[in-house]
């Protein structure tokens, strides 16, 4: 067996392509951070506490809220709850640090040394779209399957409902606007007799759990391409949700693909009771006045792409990251994943995983530092010493021309590890902690005998756990099914909207009752 291990340098060098400048107006220094969810947000937090003077933190997000993805699945089917997902940025950034900056813009392009926005904001010393920048995080997650992708025409783009949705403005990043997206994909569940899930990922089961117990009437059915829901996970955890979902009466249907062209809306079969028929590539026919592709989670990397393509695998859409958490570039002979390869991440024939997890109580625990796993035990990736004794053993040092860019979160290649809360969590942990090492290295903040100190501290290493992996299986009882450190089991939360105010308290906000969350 052949092993291709690369050793990442403690102290990268600088390619001529990345000059660490700033604007020559002023004397501040700046880390950027696209995107404030779970990896940005935890990223500026340790930023914010170890960045020394003469630095400034500056966020962009083109969300007026951070979007809680992870309760979406339930609150496009439960009404009353359209609130909850959506939690305000503004305490992010610690508000003793007056340098710091919000930016509410969309990015339209990404470079070695700044990127430039939609807009530019004069009153905060921004007078151009540019913005330079001296390290960058990048946390632009990735781009949800169409039943709860906000950023599309309207609640039912991509949802194929035979009875079309009224048309409602696109969705521009504001809390009014998420609030109002999801109140009408409620309506469009509602006013369908027959639902067709696609995708038996944790979205898939959730959505198909959640319609039944809202819904006991309407007929249901789980189309999974596999023979195994959650392929990656326990079989327990397949087995126990399959049971589930058969006892409240859904349709589960394994191994079978959806024919597209039975979907067409030029040519529509229904049955006597006027409902639409679409069929299987397998020729079986099922009823689906409304279907929901939860299929096609794609990592937003497009900006990366577009600024360095052998910086994102083709194959999955994910940008290749040194252990460090920064932006590499694939090896020219193959445009497989980062140092150690990994299962493949999709549940279907899409790009990316369709597992979009739910908020659970292990997402809310690992945002709130309460950890999951062990790192030191769950290390999915390996030293030389464990390498079998008739390997054969390739060293190859990786240097990176973007040592001043930091890719986390669903967006990274990340070793494997799943795209989660969670996991996007630790990853910022990584790259905010070896960007403050990176600035003590500077020469403007260390002595020279400092300096010697520095450069032989090696940078930090993200390593990944096992997968955590916890699904609402609808309301009836709150139960749910999680899979954590290889262990299965269940559980019964008694908590409509997944206990929604704890991650309000992880982004700075104690909430006491749901009028507060309206904010």
């Amino acid at each position: 067996m052949f092993y291709q291990i690369k050793i990442i340098l403690p102290f990268p060098t600088i390619s001529t392509r990345f000059s660490m400048t700033f604007d020559e107006k002023t004397a501040i220094k700046t880390v950027l951070v696209l995107g404030g969810a779970y990896a940005g947000s935890r990223a500026i937090r340790i930023l914010s506490e170890g960045i020394p003077k003469g630095w400034r933190i500056v966020l962009v997000d083109r969300n007026t809220h951070i979007n809680h993805v992870y309760i979406f699945p339930r609150l496009a089917v439960l009404p009353g709850h359209e609130q909850k997902g959506f939690v305000p940025l503004d305490k992010l950034l610690d508000s003793e640090r007056k340098q710091d900056l919000y930016l509410h813009a969309a990015v339209q392009s990404v470079h070695s040394s700044h990127v430039v926005l939609d807009r530019s904001f004069p009153n905060k010393g921004i007078p151009t779209q540019e913005l330079h920048f001296d390290y960058l995080i990048y946390a632009l997650g990735s781009r949800l399957p169409a039943p709860l992708d906000l950023w599309g025409s309207h609640p039912g783009s991509g949802s194929m409902s035979y009875k079309a949705p009224a048309m409602l403005r696109p969705y521009n990043g504001t809390k009014k606007e998420g609030m109002a997206w999801l109140k009408a994909h409620q309506d469009v569940i509602k006013g369908s007799g027959s639902v067709l899930v696609v995708g038996g990922g944790a979205l898939g089961i959730q959505f198909a759990a959640d319609i039944s117990a809202i819904y006991p009437d309407k007929t249901i059915t789980l189309l999974h391409s596999r023979q195994r829901l959650l392929p990656r996970f326990d079989e327990k955890m397949h087995t126990e949700i399959l049971d589930t979902l058969q006892a409240s009466d859904i349709q589960v249907i394994l191994g079978e693909r959806l024919d597209m062209n039975s979907t067409s809306d030029t040519v529509i079969k229904t049955n006597e009771q006027g409902q639409r028929i679409v069929r299987t590539m397998q020729g079986r026919e099922v009823v689906a006045d409304l279907i929901l592709l939860c299929t096609g989670q794609k990592p937003n990397t497009h900006f990366i792409s577009e600024m360095d393509s052998r910086c994102v695998n083709p194959r999955d859409g994910l940008a290749h990251v040194l252990s460090t958490m920064q932006l590499g570039v694939l090896s020219p002979p193959s445009a497989f994943s980062s140092e150690c390869t990994t299962p493949a991440m999709s549940e279907s024939s899409s790009l990316s995983n369709s597992d979009i997890l739910s908020p659970e109580k292990e997402l809310e625990e690992a945002l709130a530092q309460v950890a999951l796993a062990e790192a030191d035990e769950n290390n999915a990736g390996f030293a030389p010493s464990d390498l079998p004794k008739d390997s054969e053993e390739t060293v190859e040092k990786e240097i990176t021309p973007y040592p001043n860019i930091f890719v986390i979160g669903d967006a990274a290649d990340a070793f494997g590890a799943i795209p989660a809360g969670h996991t996007a969590y630790y990853q910022g942990e990584v790259a905010a902690r070896n960007i403050l090492r990176l600035i003590r290295r500077s020469k403007h903040e260390v002595n020279s005998s400092e300096m010697n100190i520095l450069k032989e501290e090696p940078m930090e290493s993200y390593e990944p756990g096992l997968p955590v992996i916890k699904v609402s299986l609808g309301l009836v009882g709150i139960k749910s099914v999680y899979q954590v450190n290889g262990v299965v089991g269940t559980s019964n939360d008694g908590i409509p909207d997944l206990n929604a105010a704890a991650i309000w308290g992880c982004f700075g906000y104690e909430v006491n009752g749901d009028e507060e969350m309206y904010i």
